[in-house]
């Protein structure tokens, strides 16, 4: 039986392998600190943390989440370690919360291997607090124990690590804040919140694909039976992200009939909420992207309790001395593992349904995208006509996970774009980027950015979005010709005796335009500011940039895009070490894509690792060329 805990009260632990689940309701920081017999944590090397996540005996994870899970040996720690504290801390520096008391209270649950919620203690009562110690689990007599403490902390992470007598607590408090801000730079956005979404679910099967809410999911069978992941309502984990609820607009009917019985039904494009069709494909994306969020989130589960429950009857087998040997033993090891294929296999089996079911959406969905959102090799582009009003959102790439590397998922953002962009232009850690040079590497980066730019100028209203490029070592020039010979980039390229001017005008607008705002006089604007949306390409930073354009740049990336001015670093980021810590908030300030896939992109949510694949134009295509050639004679025609 579940003990639900208050502040103070402390609970008999019956085992010593555990996890401590932790619901937030948004990302935050999970961390542990282990302690001496005084609870004082004697060093940073004491401190499992996202920088440093393993420890003996403990694992944290490595980056900010929703939900979080901790695995926790306490047969494994050092004899001198008689407590380990369980942290919770909001991330600094990313524009999130900053307060415990603004967001729903946390809920942390201690469980078994297999499942089974031992205690459970909601934080409730928090504040200004922006790090508070939720649990402490602590050796009495011999005798392992788990005590809801609930201590909050308005000082943070510093304030919390010094209270445990830590020396250097700011330090180590800088690097793991550092450490987040890293992973949080690189993760994909949640979905917007739609009306009726609190944020927060609990109420889905672990490893299901059927919701009990309003939540409209492919329709797919259930998996097989597996111990849920309990949480603090004593229902299991649900690994649906908390942006997809049914917004109040109706759904509009299926343009097929339904599906027979104990069959799925057949996917249909636009089968999602929303007014409009390209609201609807939106949200139905997004969908899918959660959809395969947590399918893949359900299989990774469920073999992890499979390896721990094969690992328990092998251990049992193990420890008595009498059954270690012997036709016994190998009866008993052979069971155990075969009672770990079959429950592999059985999730296997139900996420390839669930796979498949997905790839059939896709299929469907991909064709029906409009320009915006689809790929550069679509059907749709050679039918485009200049919009007249500015898209919902905009793809950037595709993001597919490795349980099915084809499944792919358009990755998109909304517009006005609300973050500047860093195309990498260095080497990674992903095998297609292993294989190319450097010349290689950057040229595949300025593709990358002329397609986003291009995809820009396409889908914004004649007249509503300007672009603008700095190239002082001219080697862009080459990737830049269908939008310079089709006169749809009007502006030259600023060469290394033009970033002073380029990077003086856009602050001069975006001061103007601040004032204006802040002054309510947006007609007091000069007659040759020109308001359209600005998009500023940078490439071979730092090259041809003083420190004056430096802190320029790092002005345009935080303040322009609140004033429809945004900024696309094509950069290496090791050139531009010679600058140091200096550039770090810059960095962060922009979203992380790369020209080759690589699997950078964090999910707060559920702790997937996305691979994200850039929407290159074919080589070879001229569909570029033809549409910036409309953009320019649309200008043209209406005198722009």
């Amino acid at each position: 039986m579940t003990a639900e805990l208050v502040r103070g009260q402390n609970h008999p632990l019956p085992q010593t392998r555990l996890e401590i689940r932790i619901s937030a309701g948004q990302p935050i920081v999970a961390g542990a600190t282990l302690g001496d017999e005084q609870g004082t944590v004697r060093g940073a090397e004491w401190v499992a943390h996202p920088a440093s996540p393993q420890l003996p005996g403990i694992e944290v994870s490595k980056q900010a989440a929703a939900d979080h899970r901790l695995a926790v040996d306490l047969g494994a720690l050092a004899e001198s370690v008689h407590r380990v504290t369980v942290l919770l801390a909001l991330p600094t520096g990313v524009g999130g919360p900053v307060r415990f008391g603004s967001l729903a209270a946390p809920f942390t649950a201690v469980t078994g291997l297999d499942g089974a919620e031992v205690a459970s203690y909601t934080v409730t009562g928090l504040d200004a607090e922006s790090a508070v110690v939720a649990l402490e689990l602590y050796r009495r007599q011999g005798v392992w124990k788990v005590r809801a403490v609930g201590q909050g902390y308005a000082g943070g992470l510093a304030a919390m690590l010094q209270d445990q007598g830590l020396p250097q607590a700011a330090e180590l408090a800088a690097e793991i804040n550092e450490a987040v801000a890293r992973g949080m730079a690189r993760s994909v956005a949640q979905p917007p919140p739609r009306p009726g979404d609190d944020g927060r679910v609990r109420t889905a099967t672990a490893g299901g694909s059927s919701d009990p809410g309003p939540v409209p999911a492919p329709p797919q069978s259930p998996v097989p039976p597996q111990p849920p992941a309990t949480s603090g309502s004593g229902g299991p984990v649900d690994y649906q992200h908390p942006g997809r609820r049914t917004a109040t607009p109706p759904t509009p009917p299926p343009a097929v009939p339904p599906a027979a019985p104990g069959r799925p039904a057949q996917p249909v494009a636009g089968d999602a909420s929303g007014w409009t069709m390209d609201e609807r494909l939106y949200n139905q994306v997004w969908g899918m992207f959660e959809d395969l969020a947590r399918t893949a989130a359900a299989y990774r589960s469920a073999v992890d309790f499979a390896d721990s429950r094969m690992e328990q009857e092998l251990d049992r087998v193990l420890s008595d001395p009498r059954s270690r040997i012997g036709t016994a033993a190998d009866t008993a090891r052979t069971e155990a593992r075969a009672k770990h294929t079959a429950l592999v296999d059985q999730a296997r089996a139900a996420l390839d349904r669930d796979l498949a079911q997905l790839a059939a959406e896709a299929e469907v969905v991909e064709p029906a995208l409009p320009p915006a959102y689809a790929r550069w090799d679509g059907p749709v582009w050679h039918g485009y006509q200049v919009p007249m009003e500015i898209p919902m959102a905009l793809r950037l790439g595709d993001l597919h996970l490795p349980e099915r590397t084809d499944l792919r998922i358009p990755m998109l953002v909304r517009l006005p774009l609300e973050r500047g962009l860093w195309i990498d232009a260095g080497r990674s850690g992903s095998v297609e980027g292993a294989m190319l040079d450097s010349g290689s590497l950057r040229t595949l980066a300025s593709d990358t950015a002329v397609a986003i730019a291009a995809r820009l100028l396409a889908v914004y209203p004649v007249g509503e979005f300007q672009l603008q490029v700095i190239d002082p070592a001219g080697s862009a020039s080459a990737s830049y010709a269908p939008l310079l010979e089709s006169g749809a980039l009007r502006a030259p390229m600023a060469g290394a005796q033009g970033v002073t001017a380029t990077l003086a005008a856009l602050t001069r607008r975006v001061d103007l335009v601040q004032m204006a705002v802040r002054s309510g006089a947006a007609d007091a604007l000069p007659p040759d500011l020109d308001t359209a949306e600005q998009l500023l390409i940078v490439h071979d930073f730092p090259h041809g940039f003083d420190d004056r354009a430096v802190t320029q740049l790092r002005y345009l990336a935080d303040e322009g895009p609140s004033v429809g001015v945004h900024l696309m670093m094509v950069a290496d980021r090791e050139d531009a070490r010679e600058y140091g810590p200096v550039l770090d908030p810059l960095w962060r300030s922009l979203l992380r894509l790369t020209p080759v896939a690589d699997d950078h992109l964090a999910d707060p949510w559920v702790g997937h690792a996305w691979t994200f694949e850039p929407s290159l134009v074919p080589a070879g295509s001229r569909v570029l060329w033809q549409v910036m050639g409309q953009v320019a004679r649309a200008r043209e025609a209406y005198g722009r």
